[in-house]
């Protein structure tokens, strides 16, 4: 008698707790159908089931797209390009790690669709505020692009955290919410993993500055001042969007002490030396990792093979010679020489980028000429680095390269003379 007691007894507790199993796994399954439901209804055609109502604040993300796009943009200077700000507004603020009066540092860059893909290994290395400008140069990559903007908000937490995005397109463009009709892939897109694979899908063989017979210039200044305006009056580091700053580069700026009051009363600009690497190497986060792979040929100085002066200035013997260990400071400074085009941690006061320039060529040697005219210094930062994903070699250009840096140049002459009268009292030539 007491072992059928004993048994119904464990009988009971097996089926108890094989109960709370199954009422847990459809309390997941559920959850997880909902998530899936709410994004599908945008993608579907609306054959999803419906979903319950969901709280406002989940769904924030859809009504911050909504009021991007509702004002239609507004148009650039020039009148030739629509902006649409703030499609996503990640949620900057002082926040842990800000510095002296709620300062951060803002990574501002910019991509059409065909790049967009590395804005995951940004954000995942700069752990920071983000500002990205979008460029979608047809109606046919503006309509997609909207769709990848809701799927980046609806499906990646971080970059909903951390990333303003903002889109730009021809003026003669409309951006609209993703409604029905955007059917396809986007039915099967479950994370943030799926996302990103299908813009690294996207990328497979587009060129840099090559727009698939689009009659749009690719803006790239216009871009860079988009994003930087996001900023507001935090520091600014502006990259290529397939650069990967060095590991803690933000922190340790952000520790550094007063760094817009270093040396003497003139402004400053703060140079993180720049690099590429072999595209099968993995991105060192360190200085002492990045100099493991420079000693055995893996890593070399930005634009090495193709424009050497492009960088040179720099001083990358002195740089590389400086201890690796050592807090982040300003090791040196360096006067401005033609063609140098430094990348830099600057106040958002730094002059604009010139929009006018467009595709290949000039594009930032002529923001660094006027910095130099203006007056600023350029000091080098002894640990932070940025890397550039693959050799830079001729072979790997678009067709137009050689055309386009031709008028760059032109117009980069004119620009210099403008520097003259917009600077009269400056003893400073480009």
């Amino acid at each position: 008698m007491p072992c059928s007691y004993f048994q119904l007894l464990v009988g009971a507790l097996a089926l108890a707790a094989g109960l709370q199993l199954l009422y847990l796994a459809l309390l997941s399954s559920l959850h997880g159908q909902e998530q899936r439901s709410r994004y599908a209804e945008l993608f579907r055609g609306g054959r999803a089931p419906p979903a319950p109502p969901a709280p406002r604040a989940r769904d924030g993300h859809k009504e911050q797209l909504k009021r991007a796009l509702a004002g239609g943009g507004l148009l650039d200077a020039s009148g030739q390009y629509r902006v649409y700000r703030d499609m996503l507004r990640g949620a900057w603020g002082a926040g842990a790690g800000a510095g002296a009066g709620g300062r951060d540092v803002v990574l501002a860059t910019h991509t059409s669709l065909g790049n967009l893909h590395h804005a995951q290994a940004l954000l995942e290395r700069w752990r920071g505020p983000l500002s990205l400008a979008l460029f979608a140069p047809g109606f046919s990559e503006v309509r997609l692009a909207t769709a990848l903007v809701y799927a980046l908000a609806a499906l990646c937490a971080p970059v909903r955290q951390l990333m303003r995005l903002h889109l730009v397109c021809p003026a003669g463009q409309a951006a609209a919410f993703p409604e029905l009709g955007d059917r396809g892939e986007f039915s099967r897109l479950q994370g943030c993993g799926d996302v990103f694979a299908k813009l690294a899908r996207l990328a497979a063989g587009r060129r840099n500055y090559a727009l698939d017979g689009a009659n749009a210039s690719y803006p790239n200044n216009l871009l860079r001042n988009v994003a930087r305006a996001a900023a507001g009056g935090h520091w600014v580091l502006a990259v290529d969007v397939d650069m990967v700053p060095s590991e803690g580069l933000r922190e340790a700026f952000l520790a550094l002490p007063r760094p817009a009051d270093d040396g003497g009363g003139a402004p400053a600009v703060f140079v993180a030396p720049a690099f590429e690497i072999r595209h099968a190497r993995r991105i060192p986060g360190t200085k002492a990792e990045l100099l493991q792979l420079y000693q055995v040929g893996e890593i070399r100085p930005f634009y090495e093979e193709l424009c050497p002066r492009c960088q040179a200035p720099t001083n990358y013997s002195r740089w590389l010679n400086l201890p690796a260990g050592s807090p982040l400071h300003v090791a040196y400074e360096v006067e401005w020489r033609d063609p140098w085009e430094p990348f830099y941690v600057g106040a958002s006061s730094v002059p604009p980028f010139d929009e006018r320039f467009k595709q290949y060529g000039f594009n930032r040697i002529s923001q660094a000429c006027e910095l130099h005219v203006a007056g600023y210094r350029f000091s080098v930062l002894s640990n932070a680095f940025l890397v550039h994903k693959g050799f830079k070699v001729a072979g790997e250009f678009h067709a137009q390269k050689d055309a386009e840096n031709q008028r760059n140049k032109l117009l980069f002459r004119q620009f210099k003379q403008e520097l003259k009268i917009r600077y009269p009292g400056s003893p400073r030539r480009c």
